[in-house]
């Protein structure tokens, strides 16, 4: 439900945006000159512009990211005009041309593109996790939310599996979210054997994310869950869900259903107390859990690491924080600690629909268990 009213309300905002771009448009000394005097030239030439800039984008990134950028113009060029209108305040006089528009347009194009290329380029970022259990020391990559297919396909997924088996991992954790609603199987496919290639001592493990069984009620991927388990598995990933699996008898990885399975398949997921209650407290527990959701029982159970995604750092400035405020999820971002029990989630290695983060950046996670 929240979903749709905040699709309801961007939608809105969108449609009130593009009026006011038109509306700003129509103060260009150009616009003017070109219209010599005719009101409706005049808007039309207003209107044209923005169009153009939404059609440009629509075509080469996709409808969400032209809505992403209108708003993001929208909201800079509002605050230049306020800016502007303060400074004229102060002055006493009017500028011979439109500059606080030139400054919006400017402005705007240069911001997106540091979202773009925090969006599209991917970094390391490194934990280190006390062991209080053990001697035995473990090197974690954890990644979350590919989406594959969004900021790369299957293919150039290749690029960073090589960056990650280049850091020597013991055991490679993926936490939900590794595919999209509109994922092509041809992209599943060949992210999944880029995943085949790596080359662990312990091996490639995976858990669900809201998307991945997802909301691809017509079909339109061509695959549904148990094509890509079955893919996966043929790649020697093992897919966990709501189990357990002890490694090398020195610690447990835990790997949960997806809190949307409660929703799609009407039947709730296993709690923390029923997934602990039969391992041994006293070898190191690791929960692979996509949504950071579930803190004050994970906390209660006493496991030692949870590790989550879904969030995507909160992907756009203001919106950082939203989940968070709206309950909907216990941290955006980082590694915070509570009792015994460490929490880490991650940005995403990809995001959403959209290929923009101001929020954030991507990254994939290596954590040092000592």
């Amino acid at each position: 439900m929240i979903w749709i009213i905040i699709f309801i309300v961007v939608i809105f905002l969108a449609a009130i945006g593009f009026f006011y771009l038109a509306s700003r448009f129509y103060k260009f000394r150009l616009t003017e000159k070109l219209s010599k005097g005719r009101k409706k030239l005049r808007i039309a030439l207003s209107i044209f512009p923005v169009l153009l800039i939404l059609f440009t984008i629509w075509l080469a990134l996709g409808s969400v990211d032209a809505v992403v950028c209108l708003l993001h113009l929208c909201v800079f060029w509002l605050l230049s005009d306020l800016a502007s209108l303060i400074i004229q305040k102060n002055h006493r006089q009017k500028p011979e041309h439109y500059y606080a528009g030139v400054f919006a347009l400017l402005f705007t194009a240069a911001y997106l593109s540091v979202g773009f290329y925090l969006a599209n380029h991917v970094w390391q970022t490194h934990y280190t996790v006390k062991n209080r259990k053990s001697a035995d020391q473990l090197r974690i990559i954890q990644f979350a939310d590919s989406h594959v297919g969004t900021t790369f396909s299957g293919q150039e997924f290749s690029k960073y599996v090589s960056e990650m088996q280049a850091l020597n991992p013991d055991v490679v954790l993926i936490t939900g979210d590794y595919i999209d609603d509109d994922t092509s199987k041809e992209d599943m496919t060949a992210a999944c054997a880029a995943l085949g290639k790596l080359k662990t001592k312990y091996g490639v493990y995976f858990t669900f994310g809201n998307h991945d069984k997802g909301y691809d009620v017509n079909g339109r991927r061509g695959y549904n869950a148990d094509e890509l388990i079955r893919e996966l598995e043929r790649n020697g990933i093992t897919v966990l869900q709501d189990e357990s699996v002890l490694i090398h008898d020195s610690f447990y990885l835990i790997g949960r259903q997806d809190l949307s399975s409660e929703i799609i398949s009407g039947s709730p997921r296993a709690t923390m107390e029923e997934l602990v209650k039969d391992l041994d407290p006293g070898k190191f527990q690791i929960v692979m859990d996509h949504q950071p959701h579930d803190y004050d029982r994970q906390a209660a159970a006493e496991v030692d690491l949870v590790l989550s995604g879904h969030t995507h750092g909160g992907q756009l400035i203001p919106i950082t924080y939203v989940g968070e405020w709206l309950g909907m999820n216990q941290q955006t971002y980082g590694m915070e600690k509570r009792e015994n029990t460490t929490f880490i989630v991650t940005s995403g290695i990809s995001g959403w629909a959209m290929r923009f983060k101001t929020g954030c950046k991507s990254e994939y996670v290596v954590i040092d268990i000592q």
